[in-house]
């Protein structure tokens, strides 16, 4: 069997070994470093702040729970990931047996657009600050609308800055799978973004 990686190699797997032996300051560590790109991954999955903000805080206090069953078999990302990825789904199916009214549902008046969006009027915003903003909203929404092994590839990839390898562990898939699959999503991306980017119309 092969021996696993050296916890040397990867400063968070090191922290994530001291937490398994209970120590709070290498656990407040890797939360300061990893709550951002959680936070990213799991608003990707469920775009709304507040919730995104609560599910975020609920991977870290799974990766507490799970601490003892840690071992140094692959990055601490892919381990933290993996914890995010299920309880994004978990969250996902809970949602689809108890629907209910969500902000993030689009208004009758308003062409899909979510109720949390809310057009900046500021007269002082510059035209090619607005014309950013509103490009990141279309690349957001045409992320939302990919498969989900799709998107999730692709966020891991953009902002988890996990490798090949990584992914493929996180979505327990073979290497040249999620090589397709991020494939798949980033021409899907390029394909619902060009007519926007040439004509600035939204099909």
């Amino acid at each position: 069997m092969a021996s696993p990686p050296d916890a040397g190699h990867d400063a968070d797997a090191d922290l994530m070994l001291r937490v398994k032996r209970g120590d709070r300051d290498a656990f407040d560590a890797l939360m300061l470093r990893w709550r951002q790109p959680v936070m990213s991954f799991v608003y990707r999955t469920l775009p709304d702040a507040d919730e995104a903000e609560d599910l975020a805080q609920s991977v870290f206090v799974q990766l507490w729970k799970t601490a003892g069953r840690y071992e140094v078999a692959a990055k601490f990302s892919t381990f933290l990931f993996t914890i995010a990825r299920n309880l994004c789904l978990n969250e996902v199916r809970r949602r689809a047996r108890h629907p209910a009214d969500s902000l993030d549902e689009p208004r009758d008046d308003d062409e899909g657009h979510p109720y949390r969006q809310i057009e900046d009027r500021r007269e002082a915003a510059a035209d090619d600050a607005t014309q950013r903003a509103e490009l990141f909203a279309k690349v957001e929404e045409a992320l939302s609308a990919l498969p989900e092994k799709q998107r999730t590839a692709i966020v891991l990839c953009r902002e988890g800055e996990l490798s090949y390898e990584e992914i493929a562990a996180v979505l327990g898939t073979s290497l040249q799978a999620t090589k397709s699959l991020i494939h798949r999503g980033r021409e899907a991306l390029k394909a619902r973004l060009k007519p926007y980017l040439r004509t600035g119309e939204w099909r």
